[in-house]
């Protein structure tokens, strides 16, 4: 029997011929992630271990969560980071002024490959199957032991494949594709199994809508989600990445343990209402929903593609006097580059509000907290009771042209009610 790609980056990993689904398998790693949430408890346990880190080269240090410090003890946290990236050399830390969100810049900087192996004391680290690696979050234990041994422990997982077909429509993004599938199998569908997307709608797809839906495999329970290696992964990586890599394909005889079908032809935007991700519906099916607030950014959705596409449905027009919308890059990178696009001269004069690179409202950090009864649209990747700020506000998930909309609207719409 054949590997798909999981199982072929995890044997490869562990110096070992083929892997089965529930082998327990030790890998070495390609390179070790953490933020400024994560971080300072983990590097308390690596501490004990008393030995120095693994690799100054394979690990990443990226405070993102609440950068800009936004009060004493956050302050604290960043220091912790800020000393033993110090202490260590570490090469992949990245201060104010350099900082983005760790899942956009380590894709933007070429620090992730495909075929690489990568660990991140995030549960959204799982993004970077995108460019055909293998990536999925950790404990604080976990990564603590990385860091030291530069190693870590898998069961390897099921795979499910999802076959995608179809010509994408011009209003739909990688969200509405990741959302609707959540939304077909639920939050716990794909859990501790692989996402493996294959088919012919592959290419239809950018590599911005690749990083969403593999950003968000963790949505449905998923271990990792992974793409295979085309001419638009080739093309993103090339003069990124300067490291040798390996691309992966899956044998003609991988073994899965579902299909599962996804026509893109048939997608229409949709929105995941309160309070979970898999509580998806079209938004031509739902009736009118005010809202208070529109956030467009996070490592989901806060590449320069996304910005674009805002944008575009905001130009000529004014942010809803009820609304306030807060627009954060991703990365430095992306500030520069909607900067000299003209991009932010139409966010600012619109009524919107444009961020420093930051998770900020994403985790309920600060920069956009809802009040109780409040609404936000956001493209972010969550929306539990309480994820943005008072445990009685709504966050509604969106893709860029449904966030874009509402916005303008003061209400859930789509860019075609705009006009």
């Amino acid at each position: 029997m054949g590997m798909n790609m999981t199982e072929k980056i995890l044997a490869k990993h562990a110096g070992l011929e083929s892997v089965r689904p529930g082998q327990l398998i030790t890998c070495k790693l390609d390179m070790v992630l953490a933020n400024d949430v994560t971080a300072p408890p983990s590097i308390k346990e690596f501490e004990k271990i008393g030995r120095p880190v693994f690799d100054r080269t394979k690990i990443a240090l990226v405070p993102d969560h609440f950068t800009p410090n936004k009060d004493i003890k956050t302050a604290e946290l960043t220091k912790t980071v800020r000393d033993f990236a110090r202490k260590y050399d570490i090469v992949h830390y990245f201060e104010i002024g350099r900082v983005g969100i760790e899942h956009v810049i380590l894709l933007e900087k070429g620090i992730v490959a495909p075929g690489m192996l990568t660990i991140g004391a995030d549960s959204h680290t799982c993004t970077y199957g995108a460019v055909n690696g293998f990536s999925t979050g950790v404990g604080t234990t976990d990564l603590a032991v990385a860091l030291a041994t530069g190693e870590a422990w898998f069961k390897v997982p099921e795979t499910i494949k999802v076959q995608l077909t179809g010509k994408k429509p011009g209003n739909i993004n990688g969200k509405d594709v990741i959302l609707t599938l959540i939304g077909m199998i639920g939050v716990d569908g794909a859990l501790y199994k692989a996402l493996e997307f294959a088919g012919e709608g592959v290419a239809e797809l950018s590599m911005t809508d690749r990083f969403t839906i593999s950003n968000m495999a963790i949505e449905a329970g998923g271990k990792n989600g992974i793409f295979p290696f085309d001419e638009k992964t080739k093309a993103y990586v090339e003069g990124r990445v300067t490291k040798a890599y390996e691309a992966v394909e899956p044998d003609v005889d991988a073994a899965y343990c579902r299909t599962v079908e996804i026509n893109l032809s048939e997608l229409r935007p949709v929105v995941a209402f309160p309070h979970l991700p898999g509580n998806t519906k079209r938004v031509e099916d739902i009736g009118e929903i005010r809202i208070d607030q529109v956030v467009i950014g996070s490592c989901t959705n806060g590449r320069i593609e996304d910005l674009e596409i805002a944008a575009s449905i905001i130009k000529g027009h004014k942010i809803h006097p009820q609304v306030r919308c807060i627009v954060i890059p991703g990365s430095q990178q992306v500030y520069l580059e909607a900067m000299k696009e003209g991009l932010l001269e139409i966010f600012i004069t619109a009524g919107a509000a444009v961020s420093t690179p930051t998770c900020g409202p994403c985790l309920g950090g600060y920069m956009g907290i809802l009040g109780a009864g409040e609404r936000c649209v956001s493209t972010t990747n969550r929306n539990f009771r309480g994820r943005m700020g008072h445990v009685d506000s709504e966050v509604y998930l969106a893709g860029p042209h449904v966030a874009a909309a509402s916005a303008v609207l003061g209400k859930i719409a789509t860019p075609e009610e705009v006009g």
